[in-house]
């Protein structure tokens, strides 16, 4: 997808299980990708288009995973574009409002936003709908914390299941059901977004997008790009560009709540 430097600028929110980006928004090539996005226009003019041809203005949509659709910004355009996880549990709630309907079609996007999102949609924080999309969250496992804080201490190489549960305790499917029902997120969906997370933090402070990517246990720059243009249809350069540096400087455990 390209993104020109001229049209996208903005902030990026990045939590376990989504990513946020709230500014100006230009134009994109015709892409999918396998997050499921909800798009809120705050101002100007916005259009998107379908694999089937079809474009037209809209104000908010839900495009489902893996699904071709092209985005054309006028130059006042500003937006809100969130990407879920689809395993996440905001996104399989989200994704579940598109069961059975035609999923590659413009129409379907803007009705389900329509019937998805509060009327107060284009005025909410990202982490407000995220909320809204949550079960009601528990009183958070001590074990599963420790384990939160610890993981960011691992991301420079492999990280295991069996290693994290034994550094707090707890047996592997115990640590890994626990990842499940109160973090909404499995242990390797969780991990991924760890590890973009490191990322951003990293290149914030300086390091190069290779070095970045090494850091936060990526093979190389090539394998965080793929994984980047994978989820969000995005390349890393222009997340770490945009992200908002009083974000990433939550605390792992602090971030767990939020996402």
């Amino acid at each position: 997808m390209t993104l020109p430097t001229d049209a996208w600028r903005g902030s990026t929110v990045l939590r376990p299980g989504w990513l946020a980006f709230t500014g100006s928004a230009g134009a994109t090539e015709a892409h999918a990708h396998a997050a499921v996005q909800v798009l809120l226009v705050t101002a100007g003019r916005i259009e998107l288009s379908d694999v089937h041809g079809t474009r037209r203005p809209v104000h908010a949509a839900i495009i489902p995973t893996r699904t071709v659709h092209s985005l054309y910004g006028d130059a006042d355009a500003t937006a809100t574009m969130l990407y879920l996880d689809p395993d996440s549990a905001p996104g399989r709630h989200v994704t579940a409002r598109l069961s059975g309907l035609a999923r590659e079609e413009l129409g379907t996007w803007v009705a389900a936003a329509r019937d998805l999102l509060p009327p107060d949609a284009h005025t909410r924080a990202p982490s407000a709908l995220v909320e809204g999309w949550e079960p009601v969250a528990a009183r958070r496992n001590p074990g599963l914390m420790a384990a939160v804080e610890a993981l960011p201490r691992m991301l420079h190489a492999a990280v295991r299941l069996t290693d994290l549960a034994a550094a707090v305790g707890l047996s592997p499917s115990r640590l890994g059901h626990l990842f499940t029902t109160e973090l909404g997120l499995s242990f390797p969906t969780y991990l991924r977004w760890a590890r973009l997370r490191r990322v951003m933090e990293l290149a914030r402070d300086g390091a190069n997008l290779t070095e970045a990517a090494h850091g936060a246990g990526f093979s190389d720059s090539s394998h965080l790009t793929r994984a980047c243009h994978e989820m969000f249809g995005l390349a890393p350069s222009r997340l770490i560009q945009a992200v908002r540096s009083a974000d990433l400087s939550k605390s792992p455990g602090e971030a767990s709540r939020d996402a």
